[in-house]
């Protein structure tokens, strides 16, 4: 029987020193169900220690929930006892985080760039414009976010498939499998896929 302990840390681009993985909300981790009652543990609070002991070696499955409704990030890590004491590093992208998270995640190493804060191009900024411009072709943003909650779940499937079907590098969307959501930002969705969505949205409810 081996004992053994797994904690998570975050890594200092400036300089490499191990950090608090304070990002970070919760961890999840998913042995293996060997471990009857004791394969899914939830930690949550850093550094996200678990200690077990077992016999085998397998493959864990770590999901680690960020802060701020960040979304759920999984990790995929080799438990194995060839060495006494190993490191595995892994990445995680974080795609339009907000404010808190923002900040937490400055204090690892820069965020972004070229001025871009919060990853989002200034979007805010001109939304009002995309919006303006978007209802003279026609397209009245707020009732297409409305009529797209109206649908039932298999148009709605369809809406998804499209979604993912024709975005582009700077769409926002969330997929939260735990909750059984998912989320988009109309405003960054590409002219042709916002005219796509209206057409259907009118096809399936009317004008």
């Amino acid at each position: 029987m081996r004992s053994w302990k797994i904690s998570l840390v975050l890594i200092n681009e400036n300089d490499g020193s191990e950090m608090p993985a304070t990002i970070f909300e919760k961890a999840t981790y998913k042995l293996h169900p060997t471990f009857g009652d004791r394969e899914t543990q939830v930690i949550k609070k850093p550094p996200f220690k678990i200690s077990e002991e077992g016999w085998g070696e397998f493959d864990m499955r770590i999901i680690v929930s960020a802060l701020d409704k960040g979304g759920d990030h999984e990790l995929s890590h080799d438990l194995n006892f060839q060495q006494e004491r190993y490191e595995a590093e892994h990445k995680v992208t974080f795609k339009n985080p907000k404010p808190n998270l923002l900040e937490k995640l400055k204090e690892s190493g820069p965020v972004g760039g070229g001025g871009e804060e919060n990853g989002v191009k200034s979007k805010r900024g001109d939304e009002s414009a995309k919006k303006r411009k978007r209802s003279e072709k026609g397209v009245d943003m707020e009732k297409l976010a409305e009529s797209l909650q109206r649908l039932g779940e298999e148009d709605l499937l369809q809406v998804v498939e499209m979604v993912h079907n024709n975005k582009t590098a700077d769409t926002y969307t969330k997929n939260d499998v735990e909750q059984g959501e998912f989320h988009v930002d109309l405003y960054t969705l590409p002219d042709s896929l916002v005219r796509m969505l209206w057409d259907f949205c009118v096809e399936k409810l009317g004008s």
